[in-house]
């Protein structure tokens, strides 16, 4: 209940100044927006959200929104789709992985990956469950001058009308061609990554009312982390054609993606003396990353013959997609809309997993005695190089005398989707009031297959990690067996083997009634089922037989025996909201949502005998809005309750080189307020604010685990979430010069500390980052850019070692451990051509 009040207290207290400045905009002589980039976005239409047949501006709705321009956009450059979303309140994003495989939590559901939001494409979702198993939405997304605009609906009604958004959707709207020739094209050089991009897009009428728009981009980088071989590189084209006639409009698109990313994954960190944490010596925490050239091209084995890991290839994806959608007034008020999208992609995702850190003399010693029992000739061990049999110092290597186990690990998921939503709406009046009601049917088939292997690799702690091997030498030094192999440590200490399908159904209705001018109720239902089919094969241990080394003595490989599931789930969830709108620039609105979030196919391919839950989710909010030429300011005071979340140890043991794992479920809470808000005292000078402050913690997080072999009761409830800031804040400033030729801003970016584990031992330090870019417009149709990101080189951690368990990480008070920073210090330039 104190909870609730807090909320409703800060939502009162925000109302409160959001009148008085409503008040202030009324009566003080209202400043000329500056063009573009902070413009009042108050009458700006919105179509996400809602399945309404009429227009809605953003001040009219009765759930937050955040509206991103393309000008908006081109101002920070994002490189990422969670880059794009470190403008919106409510978000926590971790960026920090690269191009894909990032992680967003909305107002403290505390799942990684998508699994809290969906992302949309013209309204439709670009893969309908976000977050598979290695196969984020990110992945299979990319941002490219074919956007238009932004809009994120957090909370609300989003899980309403779309599958998998319990906490919002983001729904990338692309731009569509006009009357007239148009287009525009971008050239972005960075020389920090060796970054060269381009992208493009044009549109034009062909007659008839056709009209066809054709977009994409190319890049080649090294990266900001440098790997020491091109990290990412590739491109997408996309070509919409579409019509317009009296009663409707017609389009069909096609999109093809090929493309690889590198994934930067966590580094080696210390702590100076005075505890704050810092780059160990010869390895650079702004731009070294584990993986490297002699870790790229490896030929792993297994019981089946080689595999092939090639971490060149990062995040590889091919995906193409075809996608068409209708609208059709059928009568006065009667209309019907039909989206429609096929998808087919392949993703292969290598990376090199850092398992745990350790000094070589403390490595050798834990595996010694084991090495010398195996081979009896021997009378001692010794630490080398892979590639050149060099002797590693094991009292300062590279100044620092540390080893890296890792994990080399190659997934494969090849996924189809069919998706269709239809949806009949109608508006009419009953008198002076209105309704605007719609009718909606989804459906999505998706097919997966999913395969995975690992190999665990011993290397050297520095900017270009090299490979090691501990082998058994006899007394005049002659090798007589080894630990390892080329390098690895153990083959197959990962496996996975699984194929399945899915069938969704959803059916949902939504009503907006339109009390009086000013106040409004709306709300929405859904129901959905989700229908699972497939195999999982098991696994067994196997050796492989080499005699000279015990690295392929525990082989995790498929038994032949593959284990069936076909399980069936659904739910209902609804909301029901009102907007009041007191006066032309100024609302308050009000919102209960109930909503869920199905188990899917995904839940099963590695596992047949899973046993998920369905994730029930409510959230109650309150918001003002307020929209003047003076001053924008939308806040939202929220609660959110998640039911039986599944928090998981997956542990990595250096003893066997494989993992276990822990499975516990618990509940969880996040109160807090979201705000965004722009003044803008002066024609050529503006500030702007998002922030989001917020309680998130374990409500009833209580287990018993083993720890030297006696069960020990642990009680984590009101510890703080995982990885979730209370304070998260993007503050910027900016001027306008010369007539608009010239813009200049930078983003204050500041994040409070945050927990790696449950346990609440093992923190995050807070941090703060400066980002600034500066536009000019040289003439009507070139503009350039300059942008640069962290330029205070902050050494913010974004998450800790998930490897070191997220119960109790095992890191916690360790003097070396692992996490994964933002990327250092750079810089990037661009050109905008537009005609």
């Amino acid at each position: 209940m104190k909870n609730i009040q807090l909320v409703v207290r800060l939502t009162l207290a925000t109302l409160l100044a959001t009148t008085s400045a409503n008040a202030f905009a009324q009566t003080a002589a209202p400043a000329a927006a500056p063009a573009g980039e902070t413009a009042g976005d108050g009458d700006d239409i919105v179509v996400t959200g809602r399945a309404g047949s009429g227009d809605r501006t953003k001040l009219e709705t009765s759930y937050a929104i955040t509206t991103l321009s393309n000008a908006t956009l081109k101002s920070r450059a994002p490189s990422s789709v969670t880059e794009t979303l470190k403008s919106v309140p409510g978000f926590w994003v971790e960026a920090s992985g690269g191009e894909g495989s990032g992680n967003v939590r909305a107002r403290g559901i505390p799942v990684d990956g998508f699994g809290s939001i969906n992302l949309l494409e013209d309204g439709l979702p670009v893969q309908h469950d976000p977050s598979l198993g290695y196969l984020n939405a990110d992945q299979a997304f990319r941002m490219d001058e074919s956007i238009d605009h932004i809009e994120v609906v957090r909370g609300g009604p989003s899980s309403v009308f779309e599958p998998n958004a319990p906490g919002g959707v983001v729904n990338f709207i692309t731009k569509r061609a006009g009357d007239t020739l148009s287009g525009n094209a971008r050239l972005l050089y960075g020389p920090t990554a060796d970054l060269y991009r381009f992208d493009g897009w044009v549109g034009a009428p062909l007659g008839g009312g056709w009209k066809l728009g054709i977009g994409g981009f190319y890049r080649n980088e090294q990266g900001v982390r440098d790997p020491g071989y091109t990290g990412n590189k590739g491109g997408q084209i996309r070509a919409d054609l579409s019509k317009d006639f009296d009663r409707g409009h017609v389009s069909v698109s096609y999109k093809r993606l090929s493309d690889k990313a590198v994934f930067y994954t966590g580094i080696p960190l210390t702590k100076d003396s005075e505890g704050d944490i810092v780059g160990i010596a010869g390895f650079d925490p702004h731009y070294g990353t584990t993986a490297s050239r002699a870790s790229a091209f490896l030929t792993l084995r297994s019981a089946n013959g080689p595999v092939t890991f090639n971490n060149t290839d990062g995040s590889s994806i091919r995906l193409d997609q075809f996608s068409a959608m209708a609208d059709y007034e059928i009568a006065d008020g009667w209309t019907l809309s039909n989206k429609a999208r096929y998808r087919d992609s392949n993703t292969v995702r290598n990376g090199v997993y850092p398992a745990a850190i350790n000094t070589a003399a403390g490595y050798i010693g834990s595996k010694q005695a084991a090495l010398l029992a195996a081979f009896p000739t021997a009378t001692g061990v010794k630490l080398r190089y892979t590639d050149t049999g060099e002797a590693f110092d094991i009292a300062g290597q590279n100044g620092n005398g540390l080893i890296f186990e890792n994990s080399a690990r190659p997934v494969t998921v090849d996924e189809s989707e069919f998706l269709d939503d239809l949806r009949l709406t109608h508006k009419f009046e009953m008198g002076s009031m209105t309704h605007d009601v719609a009718l909606g049917v989804y459906f999505a088939h998706i097919d997966e297959t999913f395969r995975r292997y690992s190999a665990t690799t011993l290397q050297d702690v520095s900017d270009n990690s090299r490979l090691l091997d501990l082998v058994a030498v006899n007394a005049a030094g002659q090798v007589v067996g080894s630990l390892t192999q080329n390098g690895v440590s153990r083959y197959g200490s990962e496996f996975a083997n699984g194929s399945g399908s899915q069938d969704t159904i959803a059916v949902y209705a939504s009503d907006e009634w339109q009390v009086t001018p000013q106040l409004r109720i709306d709300g929405g239902i859904r129901y959905e089922s989700v229908t699972a089919k497939g195999s999982q094969e098991n696994s067994k241990t196997v050796n492989l037989g080499d005699a000279t080394t015990l690295a392929d003595d525990n082989v995790l490989t498929g038994s032949g025996v593959f284990v069936p599931f076909d399980r069936h789930f659904d739910h209902v969830g609804y909301t029901i909201g009102a907007d009041w709108q007191f006066s032309r620039s100024a609302g308050v609105f009000a919102r209960y949502t109930s909503t869920f979030r199905l188990p899917s196919v995904g839940s099963f391919i590695t596992s047949a005998t899973a046993q998920p839950v369905t994730q029930n989710i409510r959230m109650a909010e309150a918001g003002v809005k307020l929209s003047t030429p003076l001053i924008s300011l939308y806040a939202t005071g929220f609660l959110t309750d998640f039911d039986s979340f599944s928090i998981g140890n997956f542990v990595f043991n250096s003893g066997t080189g494989g993992y276990t794992q822990q499975t516990i479920y618990t509940d969880t809470r996040s109160y807090g307020v979201e705000m965004e808000g722009t003044i803008r005292p002066v024609h050529w000078f503006d500030f702007t604010v998002n922030a989001t402050v917020q309680k998130p913690e374990f409500r009833n997080l209580r287990f018993t685990e083993l720890v030297s072999s006696l069960p020990v009761n642990r009680d984590y409830s009101g510890n703080q979430l995982l990885r979730v800031p209370q304070l998260a804040l993007r503050a910027t400033p900016a001027v306008t010069l010369l007539g608009d030729r010239l813009r200049a801003q930078m983003d204050v970016e500041h994040y409070s500390k945050r927990y790696a584990d449950a346990a609440n031992t093992s923190k995050l330090p807070a941090y703060t980052v400066l980002n600034a870019s500066v536009r000019f417009n040289l003439t009507k149709q070139i503009t350039l850019w300059a942008y640069g990101d962290n330029l205070n080189n902050s050494l913010g951690l974004t998450e800790g070692n998930p490897r070191a368990g997220e119960l109790t990480s095992g890191q916690a008070n360790d003097q070396l451990f692992i996490g994964r920073p933002i990327l250092g210090r750079n810089v990037r330039f661009a050109v905008d051509f537009a005609f």
